[in-house]
């Protein structure tokens, strides 16, 4: 399956969670939103929102400065 994942093509095995991209990508799960399809998903909703095949993931993560 492939998406886009923050404007590139990232090609997936499989049926995926979000929860599931976040631990495959190693970038920790604090810190870090998740939009499918420009609307963001809840932390609490990871572990049960498939994302499906050709969507738009956005994953950003907060950074401090001023």
């Amino acid at each position: 399956m492939t998406i886009r994942l923050n404007g590139s093509t990232h090609d997936l095995p499989g049926a995926t969670t979000v929860l599931g991209l976040v631990d495959a990508l190693a970038i920790g799960r604090t810190d870090v939103a998740v939009a499918v399809d420009g609307a963001v998903v809840p932390r609490s909703q990871w572990a049960g929102h498939l994302i499906r095949d050709g969507a738009e993931v956005d994953v950003v993560t907060a950074v401090q400065g001023g």
